[in-house]
């Protein structure tokens, strides 16, 4: 907000001061949670001379950002790197590994509790940590009736998503605040209130972690215009070296494949209204389309967090099966506690015979991913999406089709790994899946930087 009063101030000097009001403009447009909208309103209401160097400036950063994304993420330290194989960008291993060995370590970026555990408040919300009555943490006038492990849990989940989205705390200092014309407390807890009953009455882990996202991205680019503000970034998991090109959480995400979702103009409405209730403005900050895009982000990329072999007493909800939920487990989605998004993990393809397996053996969100036999160096990673094994009674047809028809339903792919070949036989019935080819995609800005990448680096022909 500040850069940009600084650049209206710059343009009504004159001309000699149209590169100094650019830099402000782009200054704002950097932190603007949908700069597309933000550039539309430039082209209207500033000086065209002004413009053109901001779209010159957006237009550098975009291309030094996007044509070499995948040469930094991830980071080396990973022992990982993604390639394209099939059309897709997918993981390999940048080193040999033995059975039982540790490929990497991963936190997620933002992680949900299964709905029955957070109203039991026997789990951290934030870790995910079995909390014991003695050490738990529990926040004043919560809305959620949320526990944590530690008041540090606490402090690093209200920094980062939750002071905006269930508490009154003010997302700017007062001076700065003013400025902007804040709701009243009233008005944003009636908006808080209405979020919560949305989440309960839906119990979608997906919606939850759609709606940390969108406040994350809000709290890490407010902080950047707040004066000696605490950076909510600070303690998410590092995926590229200091001396790389800067991404935002958004850049990482646009990366990722989704499925086609469908939300409500009202589901939409409900966090709009959060968002603007804590500061006018950040309702453009999720748009229907974005939402739905967002939101298929995580129902195609969301792994289960299981630790100890699972759970057996997750409630099943009454729905068809091609309605429930489905996270990435090979234990089974109903044997886990909670889900998160693991940015590097994403990009991992699923296998009936898997040669990674996810792992949390520290008891809490932490990603451990273990080999689950030898690989080599430049060997694409797999882990089960789904329980791969055979279980009592059933025979190797009948687990075949069943964990095929998780995959269809889950991630709307026909699996034709090697084992599901080599299982399929001559009087096997192939039953309709529902699905013909992989129904994911990318979003249409991460296409083109590929296509263009793509086309610059083939080889000459006469």
């Amino acid at each position: 907000m500040a850069q940009a009063s600084l650049g209206e101030q710059l343009c009504t000097q004159g001309p000699a001061f149209a590169v100094p009001a650019a830099l402000a403009f782009y200054r704002a447009l950097r932190v603007y949670p949908t700069p597309v909208e933000l550039i539309m309103l430039y082209q209207t209401s500033l000086p065209p001379e002004v413009f053109a160097i901001i779209l010159e400036l957006t237009n550098m950063d975009v291309k030094e950002r996007a044509e070499g994304y995948y040469d930094f993420f991830p980071s080396k330290s990973w022992n990982v790197r993604v390639q394209d194989k099939d059309g897709k960008k997918v993981l390999f291993a940048d080193k040999d590994f033995e059975k039982g060995d540790v490929v990497y370590k991963e936190y997620p970026i933002i992680s949900a509790l299964d709905w029955d555990l957070l109203e039991q408040g026997s789990h951290c919300v934030y870790c995910l940590k079995l909390v014991h009555k003695v050490s738990e943490y529990r926040p004043e006038n919560d809305r959620l009736n949320t526990v944590y492990c530690s008041k540090d849990c606490y402090t690093k989940a209200k920094q980062q998503y939750h002071g905006i989205l269930f508490t009154l705390d003010p997302l700017l200092p007062p001076e700065m605040a003013a400025e902007s014309g804040a709701a009243s407390p009233e008005e944003r807890e009636k908006a808080q209130a209405a979020l919560v009953e949305y989440l309960k009455s839906n119990q979608k882990l997906a919606n939850f972690l759609v709606a940390k996202w969108v406040a994350l991205q809000i709290t890490i680019e407010t902080s950047k215009v707040v004066p000696g503000a605490v950076h909510p970034d600070k303690d998410l998991p590092k995926y590229i070296e200091d001396d790389a090109p800067e991404y935002a959480i958004g850049d990482h995400l646009e990366r990722l494949r989704y499925l086609d979702a469908s939300v409500t103009p009202e589901e939409t409405e409900v966090l709009r209204k959060v968002f603007g209730a804590a500061l006018p403005g950040l309702e453009g900050s999720l748009t229907e389309d974005r939402h739905v895009t967002t939101l298929g982000k995580m129902l195609y990329n969301a792994i289960g967090i299981c630790y100890s072999g699972g759970r057996d007493d997750k409630p099943q909800l009454a729905e068809r099966p091609e309605d429930q939920e489905r996270t990435r487990t090979p234990y089974g989605t109903s044997r886990q506690i909670g889900s998160g998004l693991f940015l590097v993990s994403s990009y991992i393809q699923h296998s009936c015979d898997p040669s990674v397996r996810p792992s949390f053996p520290g008891g809490t969100n932490k990603l451990c991913l273990m080999a689950t036999r030898a690989i080599k160096e430049g060997e694409e990673l797999t882990m089960a999406y789904v329980d791969v094994t055979q279980h009592e009674g059933e025979s190797a047809e009948e687990a075949r089709r069943r964990r095929r028809h998780e995959l269809a339903r889950g991630w709307r792919f026909k699996c034709e790994c090697t084992r599901c070949l080599a299982e399929q036989t001559e009087g096997s019935v192939e039953v309709d899946l529902g699905v013909t080819a992989d129904e994911s995609k990318i979003e249409d800005a991460a296409a083109r930087f590929e296509a263009k990448k793509a086309e610059a680096e083939a080889p000459e022909t006469d």
